[in-house]
């Protein structure tokens, strides 16, 4: 089978499980109205805006952007307020002589309200470590959204010109068809008139029965990107229009260098490695300021009762201020053991940003690779175009003038249309290679 979209498929398996299940049987994309069709630039922003993954993506950035924004509050003061009653039996008496009532020291009924300001003056940079950690953390989540974009608009650049491919190759069967049966007319006519026999209609017929086989192919791998469209859009096919566009060979210059260079600077990829390697370096930070001293001021105003001159009923207004220098001493080791732990992230980070960048190397060399070799297929595929036209020119007049077979003919009908879709395939791979390579190179295509 010619059509064979071998680029992609890891990230088609991927996408798979982001889009989740395809739509209910409908009406083909290729029932909507021409009017209607989507070009390749509304195909890609339509699935990009379609797809549920991006939105769940940027719930989660909104969600680190809330971690960052609670963790810049421990650099703020804490006020709260305070209201308590208290009951306490049996009254608190000085009995100084055993012949007078005693000397109350505490009310019956203890009330209090006050207002307490605390404010962290030095903690040694725990709150901006953690800080600098749910910072890095945001950033992760905002490159995560790029890099499914980023796959989303590959996807969608590739199901569209599946189905150009599809369309011009059964343009290219349906000519072949078209020639089949006219050359069997023609050997019908020659049976009429003695100088053929039933033998070479009947293998023109089967050559015909062959070339619609391919075409059912065709049709089906069609039908096939229209649901795999369908299912990127999200909408029922019934409501989904086909693309429209041109499938050309726009052959382009690859300098490889500037491409590697630009693979290791723009690819999403490495921004996200290099994002995990600043988030274990923000919690190493976070490590080892844990166990640091922390100095704490504390302002206290309000009003109470329990005052024993003049009145201990009497409710007075009173103020409190003071200061708190936490220093741990011991913790069992277990800040020793999260350094540890923070230090090993550190490299695990950094190993995968090296492995990532070999990864983007090879990416962008392969996709340079695809688009030398779909550049030689075409070429070959345009000399053997011209020598099966030629040959076929040649079987036919050698067919009319009796000095060739009718086999002769329908091989070099095979032939022609064999080299025909073979262009094809190459014009498709150099234009998937193409995207390949913007997707290899970090490059934005939506």
């Amino acid at each position: 089978m010619l059509f064979r979209p071998q680029y992609a498929a890891p990230f088609l398996a991927t996408l798979g499980l982001l889009v989740g299940s395809a739509a209910h049987a409908q009406v083909p994309l290729s029932a909507a109205t021409p009017s209607d069709s989507l070009s390749l630039e509304t195909t890609v922003r339509s699935v990009l805006d379609a797809n549920p993954a991006i939105n769940a993506l940027q719930e989660e950035v909104n969600q680190a952007q809330s971690r960052l924004d609670e963790s810049r509050t421990y650099l703020r003061p804490v006020v709260d307020g305070t209201v308590s009653y208290t009951r306490v039996d049996p009254q608190v008496k000085l009995q100084l002589n055993p012949d007078e009532p005693g000397f109350q020291l505490a009310p019956n009924n203890n009330y209090d309200g006050h207002v307490t300001a605390r404010y962290t003056v030095l903690d040694f940079g725990r709150a901006n470590a953690a800080i600098e950690a749910a910072r890095s953390r945001t950033l992760t989540a905002a490159d995560q959204i790029n890099v499914t974009r980023r796959d989303l608009a590959f996807a969608a650049a590739q199901s569209y010109y599946s189905i150009l491919f599809a369309r011009e190759a059964i343009r290219v069967q349906d000519a072949q068809i078209a020639s089949l049966r006219q050359h069997q007319r023609e050997m019908e006519k020659r049976v009429q008139g003695g100088v053929s026999t039933n033998f070479d209609v009947t293998t023109t017929q089967v050559r015909i029965a062959q070339a619609q086989d391919r075409r059912i192919d065709l049709q089906n791998q069609l039908r096939n990107q229209e649901i795999q469209l369908a299912r990127l859009l999200h909408r029922p096919e019934s409501a989904v229009t086909p693309v429209r566009g041109r499938f050309e060979y726009n052959p382009q210059p690859v300098n490889v260098e500037d491409a590697l260079a630009k693979g290791a600077e723009n690819r999403p990829e490495v921004k996200l490695a290099k994002d995990a390697e600043q988030t274990a370096s923000a919690q190493l930070r976070v490590a080892e300021t844990s166990n640091k001293p922390s100095l704490t001021v504390l302002a206290q105003a309000g009003g109470k009762n329990g005052y024993i001159v003049p009145n201990l009923e009497r409710v007075r207004f009173n103020t409190v201020a003071g200061a708190q220098l936490s220093i741990p001493i011991y913790d069992g080791d277990r800040n020793r053991y999260q350094r540890a732990a923070a230090q090993s992230a550190i490299k695990g980070a950094q190993a995968r940003t090296q492995d990532t960048q070999e990864q983007v190397r090879a990416d962008v060399l392969q996709a340079v690779n695809n688009m030398q070799t779909s550049t030689a297929r075409y070429d070959n595929s345009q000399v053997q175009i011209g020598q099966a036209a030629d040959a076929l020119t040649r079987a036919k007049a050698r067919y009319r003038y009796g000095v060739g077979s009718n086999l002769d003919v329908l091989d070099a009908e095979t032939q022609l249309a064999q080299s025909r879709l073979s262009r094809l395939q190459a014009i498709y791979n150099y234009t998937l290679g193409q995207y390949q390579l913007r997707r290899a190179t970090g490059e934005q295509i939506w």
